[in-house]
């Protein structure tokens, strides 16, 4: 997530910086051939490049609109996700009977809370698992550039990879044993959780309705599994997705073919003046296209992702802290250069 109040000058260089190169090419291209051979039956009128334009604006809006959407779920998920996990150990810990002041009880009521908390990191990094139509996957240059963007990412923050630590941390051997047996280890630990609040109710340490409440909050947290995996391994439509870069293409292709004969109206000067125009409304329909495509990938581990690392940090902190334990706390993930992870 990008926490800087503007999108700056580096950040939008390293986003669409590379794509000023072809533009400048292709624009000083088409007007040097007017220029020199005076082609004018390579230019095109301004009407129907303007009814192109427009069609390809509001295409591309359509699409950031719904990546948009993809985006703001995700992050609604993860709040969610903060409050059922705060609620959970609340109630688990007001949650008893006379029964419950029993010293393994206590270490029981625990273990659950770190199991919790070994699930959210489980999950944040089943999440980041790149999938094929992610911009990490691409073939060659972009994908290159992608991954170079995540390596940089992971050295800023070094807890970004540090997933098994803290597995190893908050969840028992015999957890950590048979995580290899597990294709979905997150699911695996939520059903552990219900298996031990039933092991709770069964010796009478919370009521039937008490358990009742904690299990519809472990069922909510397999709802917010459900949705993330949902929006993680379901692509954008890629009929649309595709679309809208194949337009920008062609209309980028057609802008300068258009504008060179109106500026050579202005004299010889006039044709060159075009180029620095023709980059700079390419670059704006590029711009508008490359927010939409990274937006609607809200876990591929780049800048514009949901800061799940700083979500399960803050989630970790306070609930080691409604338990008591106040000692050792881990530090919130702060952000660095303007990113949050």
């Amino acid at each position: 997530m990008i926490t800087t109040k503007y999108f700056n000058y580096k950040q939008i260089a390293n986003l669409a910086g590379l794509h000023l190169v072809w533009l400048t090419a292709w624009s000083t291209f088409v007007a040097a051939i007017y220029y020199f051979f005076q082609w004018q039956w390579m230019t095109i009128p301004l009407v129907p490049l303007t009814l192109v334009g427009t069609a390809v604006a509001f295409f591309v809006g359509f699409k950031s609109n719904q990546a948009y959407d993809r985006l703001w779920e995700a992050r609604k998920i993860w709040g969610a996700i903060v409050n059922s996990s705060r609620s959970f150990t609340s109630m688990l810990y007001a949650f008893d009977t006379e029964k419950g002041e029993m010293h393994y009880i206590k270490d029981f009521k625990k273990q659950l809370v770190y199991r919790h908390i070994a699930w959210l990191y489980t999950l944040r990094e089943q999440l980041l698992v790149p999938t094929e139509w992610e911009h990490m996957s691409l073939e060659r240059h972009f994908g290159e550039i992608n991954t170079k963007r995540n390596r940089l990412i992971k050295a800023g923050f070094p807890d970004y990879v540090r997933t098994h630590l803290f597995q190893q941390k908050y969840l028992s051997e015999d957890e950590l044993g048979v995580q290899e047996d597990y294709k979905n280890f997150a699911t695996y630990l939520n059903s552990k959780q219900a298996k031990d609040l039933n092991y709770l109710k069964n010796k009478k340490v919370i009521t039937d309705f008490d358990h009742m409440q904690l299990q519809n909050c472990l069922n909510d947290f397999y709802d917010y599994q459900g949705q993330s995996e949902r929006i993680k391994k379901f692509p954008s439509p890629r009929q649309f997705a595709n679309s809208g870069f194949i337009f920008i293409v062609i209309f980028i292709i057609l802008l300068p073919l258009g504008l060179v004969s109106e500026f050579s109206k202005l004299g010889d000067w006039g044709i060159w003046t075009c180029i620095p125009f023709c980059v700079i409304v390419g670059w704006i329909y590029i711009i508008m296209e490359l927010v939409g495509d990274y937006s609607e990938n809200p876990f591929a581990g780049l800048m514009f992702d949901v800061p799940m690392l700083s979500i399960c940090r803050t989630i970790e902190i306070d609930l080691l802290q409604m338990i008591g334990e106040n000692d050792d706390l881990p530090e919130p993930i702060a952000s660095k250069n303007g990113v949050l992870v």
